[in-house]
């Protein structure tokens, strides 16, 4: 098993989403609604200085269903590259 972790501005929270869906992967995760922190794209921090937050989806599966996940998050990233979409994944 894996644990894939996706991590997004709010603004692309449906097309990762829909994305997914469109794969047939990711029926099963834990939602993170609400992630403050900081990385390649800038602070998320969710105040009046950096008011942006991200979303965490964390979904554990077999390799085959984090391929799916791999792709839908990577033509989300092609759609909207400024938005800091990352995913990880753990064995």
């Amino acid at each position: 098993m894996l644990r894939i972790e996706v991590i997004a501005n709010h603004s692309v929270e449906e097309n990762i989403l829909e994305a997914m869906k469109d794969e047939g992967v990711g029926k099963r995760y834990t939602f993170y609604p609400n992630v403050l922190g900081t990385g390649n794209s800038g602070p998320r921090m969710g105040d009046a200085v950096w008011p942006e937050e991200n979303f965490a989806l964390v979904v554990w599966c077999e390799e085959e269903e984090a391929r799916g996940i791999e792709r839908a998050v990577a033509r989300v990233k092609e759609q909207f590259p400024d938005e800091g979409v990352k995913i990880f994944g753990l064995p």
